[in-house]
């Protein structure tokens, strides 16, 4: 809500903006908040007020589509935010409105594993060894989820692998998954708190985070090969339009793309879009083969429709445990 105060008696104007995000950004949304509220104020006299709002990043969508006010989305995946856009609230446009394709960072789905990595996990055929309990989250209601299955059906097919030996191994690779939680987080809760599971499939970022915070506990493993995450941003046209909101909302997503939002992107393990910045930050970015979502499929709406959609390669590989 923009609530317009007197330019004349001096006061400052305020907007409240609602940023809806998938699971793992609270950490960086929120030191991008801070800085971002600052630097508005300094140079427009506006004070700015950011809700967010997280979940598993399908969920998410949904809940914006059903009426959930949100003035930008920064969501897990294309298919999201492209759902969104297709019921009208987003412009058609709204990949080429922003730098990047709408992507001030990207991420990659990668392995944590336990203290001195018990089982030898190096790589997807590890995940398939007998005894191995794998903890992702459900591809059909998590990005983090349906990346990780894409990840995992690329790992084969870009390696020489037929599609008959892709849904051999994720057949396999499902089985070994004691529980589907709905999203990341509720992944990440599972795996380090209730510590089920001898690798977690995560959000590059969660498992910095994971790492980090179990002091010892946990290890990173970088597969040789894994998808390019693209986690777009943009601005609901819908709800800015009527909430007078605009000008504020593309100010803050445009706040990521700054040299200041691009460090805090690093500092939280998203890779900047940003190349020079991207570079100085290499130690923190193994190198791995990152693949396009267009090596797999012809684009995220196909391979949606192929692997996680109603009746496709999910449905038929995988029944729930009873």
């Amino acid at each position: 809500m923009a609530c317009g105060k007197s330019q004349t008696g001096g006061a400052a104007q305020e907007v409240e903006l609602l940023n809806v995000s998938y699971d793992p950004t609270r950490e960086l949304w929120r030191d991008l908040n801070e800085k971002f509220i600052a630097a508005y104020e300094k140079e427009s006299g506006t004070k700015v007020t950011l809700k967010q709002s997280h979940g598993g990043s399908s969920t998410q969508a949904r809940a914006v589509i059903d009426g959930l006010e949100a003035d930008v989305v920064t969501l897990a995946s294309y298919l999201d935010t492209d759902a969104i856009s297709k019921k009208g609230l987003i412009q058609p446009n709204w990949i080429d409105r922003l730098p990047s394709r709408s992507l001030p960072y990207t991420s990659t789905v990668i392995f944590v594993v336990r203290k001195g990595n018990p089982k030898g996990i190096k790589d997807w055929p590890d995940l398939i060894k007998p005894g191995v309990e794998v903890i992702t989250p459900n591809p059909k209601t998590s990005g983090n989820g349906y990346l990780s299955f894409f990840s995992a059906w690329g790992s084969v097919v870009l390696r020489g692998g037929s599609r008959d030996d892709a849904i051999q191994y994720v057949t396999q690779l499902y089985k070994q998954v004691p529980v589907l939680d709905s999203g990341a987080r509720g992944a990440t809760t599972t795996f380090v708190q209730k510590k089920l599971g001898d690798v977690h499939l995560a959000w590059e970022n969660e498992a910095h985070l994971e790492v980090r915070e179990a002091k010892g506990e946990l290890e990173l493993v970088y597969p040789p090969i894994s998808i390019r995450a693209e986690p777009h941003v943009a601005i609901v046209d819908g709800n800015v339009d009527r909430k007078n909101t605009r000008k504020a909302a593309e100010a803050y997503l445009k706040f990521a793309y700054t040299d200041e939002g691009q460090e805090i992107a690093a500092k939280h393990f998203y890779r900047p879009t940003n190349e020079a910045i991207l570079k100085k930050h290499a130690a923190t970015f193994p190198e791995l083969r990152l693949f396009a979502i267009t090596e797999i499929a012809k684009d995220f709406p196909d391979a949606h429709k192929q692997f996680v959609g109603e009746g496709g390669v999910f449905d038929t590989i995988y029944s729930p445990k009873k």
